[in-house]
């Protein structure tokens, strides 16, 4: 059996509050488990159980206080809690895809450029990485009049579609998913599983936030319950 592209041991999670004399507010403690290849787990839990907290974890926005990530890069087990700043931005480039429910808006610069960008990232040559967004761009069904536009005066739902095509344009081994399905109506929605499902297919290892069950329970193969593993006050 082939190593999970993911793996997850013994993981806890405290915040500390400097300018508050150093409250602490412990998030998680003891988290485990594993995703392997084609599969999508999906964090489930109520609002404030640390699922947010998790995902920022495994993209290494975080520093967990203790317990390891291993993930699978260039070959190797790498655990991304003990790794050089160098080798995370490494991994981060190369291995690990993060789809935020938050389009990190970028003053003049247009959505086909921001979604090009990413997949320029990735080694695409300018002009081939310019057809790929386009494409995704016509998929999600943004107007192609918005294309070359910045889209900080974009709806909600036209910086979601953005932000799924510049997270989905590379086809990254482990995908972290943040509420893909948030501001969309159910044509986009379905767009969006849609593009989850052939991410699964190609054989990326998925972990994603979404409370969308209609849409959620079409990609999702497990289900792990944050609030199991609750840090003690």
């Amino acid at each position: 059996m082939s190593e999970p592209m993911l793996r997850v041991e013994g993981l806890a999670k405290t915040f500390v509050l400097h300018t508050q004399n150093g409250v602490e507010l412990p998030v998680f403690e003891n988290v485990a488990f594993a995703v392997s290849a084609g599969e999508c787990l999906v964090l489930a839990g109520p609002s404030g159980a640390g699922k947010s907290t998790l995902l920022r974890s495994l993209y290494a926005n975080y520093l967990p206080n203790r317990g390891r990530i291993l993930v699978q890069h260039r070959g190797e087990t790498i655990d991304l809690v003990a790794a050089e700043a160098r080798l995370k931005l490494e991994i981060r480039r190369e291995t690990i895809g993060y789809v935020s429910q938050f389009l990190r808006v970028i003053p003049r610069i247009s959505a086909e450029d921001l979604v090009a960008e990413a997949a320029i990232a990735g080694g695409a040559e300018p002009a081939a990485a310019l057809d790929a967004a386009r494409s995704l761009l016509a998929r999600v069904n943004l107007p192609e009049r918005l294309w070359t536009v910045p889209p900080a005066t974009f709806s909600g739902g036209e910086q979601q579609r953005v932000n799924i095509a510049r997270g989905l344009i590379r086809p990254f081994p482990i995908l972290l998913i943040d509420e893909p399905t948030a501001s969309l109506d159910a044509r986009n929605r379905d767009v969006a599983v849609e593009l989850i499902l052939e991410a699964k297919d190609r054989g990326a290892a998925v972990v994603a936030i979404c409370h969308d069950e209609s849409a959620r329970d079409r990609f999702a193969d497990r289900y792990l319950d944050v609030s199991a593993f609750k840090a003690a006050a």
